[in-house]
């Protein structure tokens, strides 16, 4: 290569370290891990003891319901059955009835998704309280840190050239391809992660919260405009599990998103604080 073929050529890139994420954004997110994985477990062992839906004030086995999983049939031909509104789907093997030890067993989710494995409400529920309530107070920490930081200003409300429909599309159609950010944009949230961020920790985790709060007798009589919010306690569990799932499905799409745009350099910067990015020469 001549000297003026070295020189046209384009400089690499260069690859710095940035800190991305605080001491308390990195302890909380790992608190949080711990305490969602302990309640989704132990709250589909709490969801055995009764797993049907229902809207409104009342809500027992002769009561219209919006979705049950139940066992039908009778034992070593039973089926495991979801009803949601007017349509039945076979769930045998996963929802109703599993195998354990080589035989059926009647249970709406099986004992590898439940926390204990065994049919034990009691433990179930001891578990999901202390952990919920874990989950409130590290909740608070980071919220009320985030806000005296800055964080929340600095790194997740949108700016107001974020949120035109045009760049909007753009992020969209990245995100669809899996075109991740680079260079400086890396060093910060895109639009659509701020959105989905504020939505969760505004929305989602206080509506959770909130409808576990109203299944509580003695809250409840404390706070009685929590059945009056929520349309009754059948009605606020029904939102708590639907708020738990779409949390579940969020997680679910945030770890996705985590590997693909690289997993150790995620999993760096969320137990050190340090993202590598890389720099053309310009930059």
């Amino acid at each position: 290569m001549t000297d003026q073929d070295e020189a046209a050529a384009p400089a690499a890139p260069r690859r710095v370290l940035t800190y991305r994420h605080n001491v308390v954004t990195r302890i909380t997110h790992w608190i949080n891990v711990l305490c969602l994985t302990i309640l989704l477990l132990s709250g589909l062992q709490i969801l055995n003891a009764y797993p049907s839906f229902h809207w409104g004030q009342i809500g027992a086995d002769s009561d219209p319901y919006l979705a049950r999983i139940e066992a039908v049939g009778d034992a070593g031909s039973r089926r495991g059955v979801l009803h949601v509104g007017g349509h039945t789907m076979d769930m045998t093997g996963v929802l109703g009835v599993s195998n354990q030890d080589g035989e059926q067993v009647a249970r709406a989710f099986p004992g590898w998704m439940t926390l204990p494995a065994g049919a034990d409400l009691a433990t179930g529920r001891r578990w999901h309280f202390f952990f919920a309530w874990l989950f409130v107070a590290n909740g608070l920490l980071y919220v009320v840190t985030a806000l005296l930081l800055g964080h929340f200003r600095r790194d997740l409300l949108p700016r107001r050239d974020e949120l035109r429909p045009g760049s909007l599309w753009h992020e969209l159609r990245d995100h669809a391809r899996l075109r991740f950010p680079k260079g400086e944009a890396a060093r910060r949230y895109n639009v659509l992660q701020k959105l989905t961020y504020l939505a969760v920790i505004l929305i989602l985790l206080p509506t959770m919260v909130l409808t576990g709060l109203t299944m509580s007798p003695g809250i409840d009589a404390a706070a009685p405009f929590l059945l009056d919010l929520f349309g009754g306690r059948p009605s606020a569990r029904t939102i708590h599990f639907v708020t738990a799932s779409l949390l579940v499905a969020f997680v679910v799409i945030h770890v996705v998103m985590v590997v693909l745009s690289g997993a150790w350099n995620n999993m760096r910067s969320m137990i050190t604080g340090r993202y590598a990015i890389k720099l053309e020469e310009t930059e």
